[in-house]
């Protein structure tokens, strides 16, 4: 169901409050534009500092502007077991198609804990998991045999790999076969990615440039290299500008010069530096996004 161009959704704010209609607009443009999939409430969409009303009314939104179209994978994981679960439980009854859960964060989990919380999520809540591995901003990195153990219970279908460990999927692709849905978490290596072993990205600059980063795995999807290839290429300087400071300020400038939604940030998150904005307006210059 997962695959290609998944985009981990922004969440736009107006005045410190979640901006409900620019949010379903975006969605629905993002739909327009190919995307293949869409996350809300992942590190793009600033959960961290969304209340849980918040977290649950931007999964219904992002839901009902989907209408059907293209499949929802909610993030609901948290370094609180109980949390991920309440929150996994109300994607389920929201109609989401599947939840992404990250590996919890500053508790440090040993790989028998890492094993144990997911068990927990998987057992008490029926809906496909993605497991969301990214050691960077969660300091514990879930082994290949742990997500293998993991991957034998019915739903975990999944995982978000944020490692930029090219080797990770051609391990885990012997260890597990090819029904385990691989994903990217990084934009930079999305088809290197898929040449060992994945399926697609889970992409921030989707938020932006959806058609291209659409239109890129697909090209992949057919055996297009040409194409496919090209494509990486001019999205390339736009990759390396939506992480020139921390994610998501300069993705928010990026959508505020396409008058998709303010750039507001949460703290302690601020927004983008004006060294940072000239380099993402350069870059979607470059892209052909702006004139």
């Amino acid at each position: 169901m997962f695959h290609g161009s998944v985009v981990a959704l922004l969440t736009p704010f107006k005045g410190g409050k979640v901006d409900e209609k620019a949010f379903q607009s975006f969605v629905e443009w993002q739909v327009a534009q190919g995307t293949h999939g869409l996350v809300p409430c992942g590190t793009t969409g600033e959960s961290p500092t969304l209340s849980h009303e918040e977290h649950n009314r931007v999964v219904e939104l992002c839901i009902e502007a989907a209408g059907g179209k293209v499949p929802v994978m909610a993030g609901t994981g948290s370094n609180s077991t109980d949390e991920a679960i309440a929150l996994t439980r109300h994607a389920r009854q929201a109609g989401a198609q599947a939840a992404l859960v990250v590996t919890p964060y500053y508790n440090k989990p040993s790989q028998e804990g890492l094993y144990q919380h997911f068990k927990a999520i998987h057992d008490a809540a029926d809906l496909p998991i993605f497991i969301y591995n990214i050691p960077g901003r969660s300091v514990v990195d879930m082994s290949v045999a742990t997500m293998a153990r993991l991957a034998k219970l019915p739903n975990i279908v999944g995982v978000k790999d944020a490692t930029a460990d090219l080797s990770r999927p051609s391990r885990l692709l012997q260890e597990v076969g090819p029904d385990f849905i691989q994903l990217s978490g990084e934009d930079a290596t999305a088809l290197a990615f898929n040449a060992q072993g994945g399926v697609g990205c889970i992409s921030v600059t989707a938020n932006i440039a959806p058609a291209l980063c659409s239109a890129m795995q697909t090209a992949w999807a057919k055996g297009d290299l040409k194409e496919a290839f090209r494509l990486r290429d001019v999205l390339s300087p736009l990759h390396d500008s939506m992480f020139v400071e921390t994610s998501p300020a300069p993705v928010k400038f990026a959508a505020s010069l396409l008058g998709l939604a303010t750039d507001e940030v949460r703290l302690p998150l601020v927004p983008a530096s004006d060294t940072a904005r000239a380099a993402v307006r350069g870059a979607m210059t470059k892209a052909g996004l702006l004139s």
